[in-house]
This record gives structure tokens, C-alpha cells and sequence, in this order.
């Protein structure tokens, strides 16, 4: 017995030799694959190999948690929830910087650096130039290369311990790469802007506060007091710098640029927009060439920081206060100031959508001078409880208009209400309808507001194919007032359109000739240009099969409308409202009275209709036919026997070409197939 227990305690302990050791190579392939991922951006194996190394970790860990090590990858994972946060007493102050927002102040730094120094006025000076991110700084404590503290700036002197947070963040090593006794890393941690936008419309969507800034974000994601909500925000941190440290060799950098490289190569993430100039004017420059790049940045930033590159002249130069005399941060003119609303417009696109505006007491943000901010639409109105009075933080990003991002304060007289989108059009009138997200005016074919973009739609080749009257035409006729909606298009009087730019004598002629051509037309294609929300050339050409005419679609209830094709209620209802507006019914009179006379094929395509010129014959379809649409052609030849094929062969019998045709037509050519024109076709399927 007592050699069996001797030999199984040998076994044992052989096991928990090879269990250490496998942890152990574990955790060293996992976090430099982490690096490879993270920081260089390069990874050397799948994620597929990667999360089968880190399977095999967590159940080694599991099963020996004795040999956990403080570095484990297992580790970023959040932890239990802390009541509280403690206190970190930062050994070596974080100092604040003091903020230039023009040349001048810049160029008055260098000046008093060069006194403090005693340097002549025309003796250039070398700066490290970095970028000013907009996050929260935080320091990292490693010891023996592990980390095992981080926490905020607070105050200064003391912060707030964040550790199990900050663990969970991936460009934070838990092991650096170098073997450093003791080091403290200070850097920013950031949210980047698209996981901001994504991070608070799902706030929207739960009905929380949103988060004003990235910056906002950051702060109240390291904050957390469950490190899994933390893990999920994808934050990122940069290193700017270093507290306390002590390493064997005290000499590895005697720069800026040094510091920050050597941070690099021990595994700490840092930004590469990072460069040493020689004198002020070149970190003018940098900032000049960073403030066009900033909106192309994934991340948020404020500025630049400025700093003495020589770190003996940083010790020389030393502190004033709270912020480093060898150190100043030029920054961007503000993107979000606060401002009160005067009163909200709503205003009616070309699609006939009602967009809010807020009013604004004119405010300067970035330079320029704000009077007006985008609300979007009712249900954000409602979300961010949004109305006149309220004092609210508006923001200004590049060239995108200005938009209300949240309420700071509620307006005296309404108080707990959001303003409400009108029920009919401040346009023409009518009645609005909800369409998703969206308040619209369904008055499509009539209200002044949509009128041009109906105008240019109707005119369109795939819908009524009235040649000449483009964009610029219609603007120039309705600036006029000789078209106010649609039929109008009919009542032009030769004459009307002289003295207007780009038309003489010809082009009318042109014009006339091509909207009178456009009275005979296919029901499906008339169905198209009228513009019906959510009804393209498909929808219209169902339409026509089944109902056969616009009083069939008139009389049909949404169920009706929206069961036949499987097309969902949304689009049934949208055809539904179009036809109970009495002013698109008016239209839609005047273009009848007008001569528009739209024709339809009536075709039984379950009955085959011998044809001897079509049956058993095969066709291909290139370009666009004027009679009819290509689906109805197809079905023609299918109701009377004949083939319709999809490639260009060789045994093809004809080949049916409209106006502008594309490669099929090239490839028929070549093959010296029968090509035949839409007269031709039309002679074919009357026999």
C-alpha cells in the first residue's frame, strides 16, 4: 500500500509538474498572439486556433487554479462586482496641461521657455508633438512586468482604483514584453467614434441618457462597477508618458520620442501619429496638417500636446502648479457648446418626409456660428424629450450639420413634454401618415414641396420616358410657376417656354413632340411614374396583372392590396393612402382629360395560345422596348409557346433589340444571329 500511495503521489505530482507548465505556455502564446492582434494589427494564426488554445487554457486553469498566473488572458474577462471603487495614491503627481487655442499663445510658450532656459530668441528648440485625445487618463502600475494596479487621474494626487476595468481592455498588456522591475504607464482610454454612435442609439433604443462625447463614454465605461459591461464597450488606451519607474539599465531613453518607443517595444500601445519637429513653427505645423486629418480619425481628438523633447530639459524646466512648464496642449476650437431653443420649423423633403429643426439662440461652436440643428425625427424628439425652451448641448463635426445630442436643462413652461410633429403637412396641408420612422406627406403627385422631385421622377426613361425634362428643366418651369405638379407637364402651351435658359426653337419642339409620345404609355410603367411610395417597376407591374386598371387598385383594401404579392403591409398601406389622397386622385383626372391613355396586355399565361411564328421558338430580350416592359414581352412568348432564354447562344431564333441594348446585342452581332427590332416582335406575336 504504501508503495502504490508512494507511486500514485509520484504521478501526481508529475501531473501538476506538466499542468504548470502547459499554463504556462498557455498564457505566454495566448497574450503575445493578443499583442499580434491588438497592437500590431497582424495576426499569425486564426481565430479558430486561438480560441481552441484558449479553451484548453480556461479548463487547465479550472482544474488547477493554484497555477493561475496574474497575466492570464482568462483574466479580462469581468470579475465580481465591486461595491465600490478604493482610492490610488499616485506616487508622482498627473499633472493637468495648460490649453493655447491660437498661434499666439503657442508661439508665447516657446518665447517663456526660451527665458526660463536662457536661450536666444532665434535658438529652436525640439518638441515632441503627440496628438490630445479625448478620453479619461488612467494610470497602469506593473511590477516585475505584471500589471497590478490602474486607476484614474482624479484629482491628481489620488484616483480611483479601476484595475478589474481595465484589465478587459485588449491593447492593455497584462505582461509587458520587457523585464522592468517597476514602471507606471499613463495614457488616455478612448472609445472610438463608431462604437460611440452604435454604444448610444442602443441607449435610444432602451430609453437611457445618453452619453454626450466618446470622452463621456469612456469615463462611464471604466466606471463601471461590473467589469463585463466594461469588457463590451471595446475600449482602447494610448500611452502619453510614465510616473514613477525603475528599470536596471536608468538610461534606456533620454527623449520624449525615446520613452515613447521604448513603451512601444515593452508591449504598450501608442498612437503613430507621434513625430519630433525642430522649433514652434514645425509644431504649428503639425497641428495645421492633424486639424485637416481629424475627421478622417477613427478616434476623437481635442488637439495636440506640445512637449519639450530632451527629458533633461523637462526635469530642468519642472512644474508651475498643477501643469508641467515643458508641456501645453493647442487645441481645436469647441465642437459642442450649449444652447437654448428658440423654436422648432418643420420643413418637407422631396420624398414628402417632415423634418424637425431646432431654432437656436446663436451660438459659436468650432468658429462658426450656429443658428439652426437637426432634431431627425419625431421618435428622437421623443427619446431625447426635446422641446422649445429647453437649454440643450449642440454639436458641430466637420461639415455635418449641426445636430441637439442631448438636454441639459428643461424649458420652464414645458416641462415634461416633447414637441410633436403636426398630423398634416405645414406644406400643402394634407393629411401625414407614419411610415417607419419617418412622418410623411402623401400627397406625393401635388404638394409644392415634392413637386420637383415628382416632376423628375415622372419624367424619368423607365417611367413616362419624356425626353428633355431633366432636373434643371423642371426647377427652371417650377421657379416659373408653369408646372405645379405633374399634369401640368400636359398643359404646356407652345410659347411658354421662351425665354427660358437653354431652350430655343428646336429643343421645345423636341420637348412637345416627346410629351405627346408619352401619352401612350403601358399601365405599368403610368403606375411607376406616379411616384407611389415603396411601388418600383416590379410592384407596378403586378399591380396592373391582377387589378387590371387604376379603378381595380382604387376599390382594393390594404389586406387585399398586400396579400395578393406577398408585398407586406407596409407597401399595401402606402399604395392604400396614395389613393384616398382626393388631391392625387385630381391629378391623376386632369392627366386622363389631358389624353394620357395608358394600355395593358391582358395575357393568360396558363393557357398556351399556338402561335406558329412564336411557337416553339426561342427569344432573348436586350434594351428597352417602348410597348411594353420586358417582363410582358416574355410572358407573350411563353403564353404562345415560344422560349425565352436568359444567355446569348448560338441556336437562338431571334433576338429582340429596344433602344440602347448592351453586350448581349455585341454578342449576337458576332454570332450573326436574327436580330430584330420592337416592330418586327409586334408583327410576330399578331400573327
Amino acid at each position: 500500500m504504501k508503495n502504490d500511495a508512494g507511486f500514485k503521489g509520484g504521478e501526481n505530482k508529475t501531473a501538476d509538474e506538466k499542468a504548470k507548465k502547459r499554463i504556462d505556455e498557455l498564457t505566454d502564446t495566448l497574450n503575445y498572439h493578443n499583442y499580434r492582434y491588438y497592437m500590431l494589427e497582424d495576426p499569425v494564426i486564426s481565430d479558430f486556433e486561438f480560441d481552441k488554445l484558449a479553451r484548453e487554457l480556461a479548463y487547465l486553469e479550472n482544474k488547477y487554479p493554484q497555477y493561475v498566473r496574474q497575466d492570464s488572458p482568462s483574466k479580462r474577462v469581468g470579475g465580481a462586482v465591486s461595491e465600490k471603487f478604493g482610492q490610488v495614491k499616485h506616487k508622482v503627481p498627473m499633472l493637468s496641461l495648460d490649453n493655447a487655442y491660437s498661434r499666439e499663445e503657442v508661439l508665447e510658450f516657446d518665447a517663456k521657455i526660451k527665458r526660463f532656459l536662457g536661450y536666444a530668441a532665434a535658438e529652436n528648440i525640439d518638441y515632441e508633438c503627440e496628438l490630445k485625445f479625448d478620453g479619461l487618463a488612467v494610470e497602469i502600475v506593473y511590477k516585475n512586468g505584471i500589471l497590478v494596479q490602474g486607476s484614474t487621474r482624479g484629482d491628481g494626487i489620488t484616483g480611483e482604483d479601476v484595475t478589474a476595468n481595465l484589465r478587459t481592455i485588449n491593447t492593455l498588456p497584462l505582461k509587458l514584453l520587457k523585464d522592468i522591475d517597476y514602471i507606471e504607464v499613463r495614457g488616455e482610454v478612448l472609445m472610438d467614434k463608431r462604437a460611440f454612435k452604435s454604444l448610444n442609439e442602443e441607449r435610444l433604443k432602451e430609453g437611457l441618457s445618453l452619453f454626450a462625447n466618446p470622452r463621456n463614454a469612456a469615463s462611464g465605461s471604466i466606471r463601471q462597477l461590473d467589469p463585463e459591461i466594461t469588457r463590451k464597450r471595446n475600449l482602447v488606451m494610448f500611452a502619453y508618458g510614465i510616473g514613477d519607474y525603475y528599470i536596471k539599465n536608468d538610461d534606456v531613453f533620454n527623449t520624449q520620442f525615446e520613452m515613447m518607443n521604448f513603451l512601444k517595444t515593452a508591449g504598450i500601445n501608442i498612437n503613430k501619429n507621434i513625430k519630433v519637429v525642430n522649433g514652434i513653427s514645425g509644431a504649428v505645423s503639425f497641428f495645421d496638417d492633424i486639424a485637416e486629418k481629424r475627421e478622417s480619425l477613427p478616434f476623437e481628438i481635442d488637439g495636440i500636446v506640445i512637449k519639450i523633447n530632451d527629458i533633461k530639459l523637462q526635469k530642468e524646466l519642472g512644474e508651475i502648479s498643477k501643469s508641467p512648464r515643458w508641456a501645453i496642449a493647442y487645441k481645436f476650437s469647441a465642437k459642442q457648446e450649449v444652447s437654448d431653443i428658440i423654436d422648432i420649423e418643420v420643413s418637407v423633403g422631396r420624398t414628402g418626409i417632415l423634418t424637425p429643426v431646432a431654432i437656436l439662440k446663436p451660438v459659436n461652436i468650432g468658429g462658426v456660428i450656429v443658428r439652426r440643428a437637426t432634431l431627425h425625427n419625431q421618435d428622437e424628439i421623443d427619446k431625447k424629450n426635446i422641446n422649445i425652451g429647453d437649454k440643450v448641448l449642440v454639436e458641430r463635426s466637420g461639415d455635418v450639420i449641426p445636430e441637439v445630442v442631448k438636454v441639459i436643462s428643461k424649458g420652464k413652461e414645458k416641462e415634461d413634454g416633447a414637441f410633436k410633429l403636426p398630423p398634416v403637412c405645414p406644406c400643402c396641408g394634407s393629411p401625414v401618415v407614419i411610415d417607419g420612422a419617418a412622418h410623411r406627406c402623401m400627397n406625393e403627385l401635388a404638394c409644392p414641396c415634392q413637386i420637383k422631385g415628382a416632376i423628375v421622377h415622372f419624367a424619368s426613361k423607365r417611367a413616362m420616358d419624356i425626353e428633355g425634362l431633366g432636373e434643371k428643366i423642371v426647377d427652371k418651369l417650377a421657379k416659373k410657376g408653369l408646372i405645379k405638379n405633374v399634369a401640368d407637364i400636359y398643359y404646356l402651351k407652345r410659347g411658354d417656354l421662351s425665354g427660358l435658359e437653354g431652350f430655343g426653337e428646336k429643343s421645345e419642339k423636341n420637348l412637345f413632340n416627346s410629351i405627346e409620345k408619352s401619352k401612350n404609355i403601358s399601365y405599368d410603367r403610368f403606375i411607376y411614374a406616379l411616384g407611389i411610395r415603396h411601388v418600383g417597376e416590379h410592384i407596378a407591374d403586378l399591380l396592373v396583372k391582377y387589378f387590371g386598371s387604376l379603378d381595380g387598385i382604387k376599390k382594393a383594401d390594404v389586406e387585399e392590396l398586400s396579400s395578393k404579392f406577398g408585398i407586406g403591409e407596409e407597401i399595401g398601406r402606402s399604395i392604400y393612402n396614395f389613393f384616398r389622397l382626393d388631391s392625387n386622385i385630381a391629378v391623376i383626372e386632369r392627366l386622363f382629360q389631358a389624353g394620357v391613355s395608358p394600355y395593358t396586355y391582358t395575357i393568360d399565361t396558363s393557357k398556351k395560345v399556338k402561335n406558329d411564328a412564336v411557337y416553339g421558338k426561342s427569344f432573348i430580350f436586350t434594351g428597352t422596348l417602348n410597348g411594353f416592359t420586358r417582363g410582358e414581352a416574355e410572358d407573350i412568348v411563353k403564353a404562345a409557346g415560344g422560349i425565352v432564354e436568359k444567355t446569348v447562344k448560338k441556336k437562338l431564333d431571334y433576338v429582340v433589340v429596344g433602344s440602347e441594348p448592351g453586350s448581349k446585342y455585341d454578342k449576337a452581332v458576332k454570332l450573326k444571329l436574327n436580330i430584330i427590332g420592337e416592330e418586327e416582335f409586334k408583327s410576330l406575336i399578331k400573327k
